[in-house]
């Protein structure tokens, strides 16, 4: 036969407006100081150029690759990124951080700010980010970079696109020529100050 000290005490109802209080055991008290520690972790990043990011580690799990090396215990020291040069990796850690911060405001908010964070960037800013991103799998800032450079290339001619992406021209002007015929809609509405005829 259990003693009625075992089992936890009922709720006593009085009548009055008091609801009872849970009981708070070691445990939860303990889980949740493991989180909060955990949360408040500060991960040192390092560029490929030795240059080095303190940042926490609940904005750094926006990084699959980082999240992953936190999982299996390899974020302990600073940790390296071998592809990530100091002033891109510093671009990211301030996204991260952002990212961070305004992970319970309004969808509109984190919209916006990914917007805003990659529309001043030039070309190359735009290029040496979006590598950065892919190699740390930073899912939403892929996505915000390409939307970018897709936007930026519209409309654009293909001498234009041909520049800014290193890209060889490969056809003979007789193919060229064959292709504008056969596709003539491709080259309408092209910005006329970047039209490569």
């Amino acid at each position: 036969m259990a003693s009625n000290k075992e089992a936890p005490p009922l709720p006593e109802t009085t009548g009055e407006n008091e609801e009872p209080k849970p009981e708070i055991t070691n445990k939860e008290t303990e889980n949740a100081e493991s989180e909060k520690t955990k949360e408040d972790q500060i991960l040192t990043l390092m560029s490929s150029d030795g240059k080095e990011f303190k940042i926490t580690e609940s904005a750094a799990v926006f990084s699959e690759t980082i999240k992953n090396m936190i999982e299996d215990d390899c974020a302990s020291s600073a940790i390296p990124l071998p592809v990530v040069d100091g002033v891109t990796l510093a671009k990211v850690a301030d996204y991260l951080k952002k990212k961070s911060e305004l992970g319970s405001k309004p969808e509109a908010d984190r919209k916006k700010f990914e917007e805003e964070f990659v529309v001043a960037e030039d070309m190359r800013g735009l290029f040496e980010l979006i590598s950065a991103a892919n190699y740390l799998n930073i899912k939403d800032l892929i996505k915000s970079v390409a939307e970018q450079i897709a936007d930026r290339m519209k409309n654009k001619s293909v001498k234009w696109v041909r520049k800014t992406f290193a890209l060889e021209n490969d056809f003979t002007p007789e193919e060229e020529q064959a292709i504008r015929d056969e596709y003539p809609w491709a080259w309408e509405g092209v910005d006329p100050d970047t039209d490569d005829e």
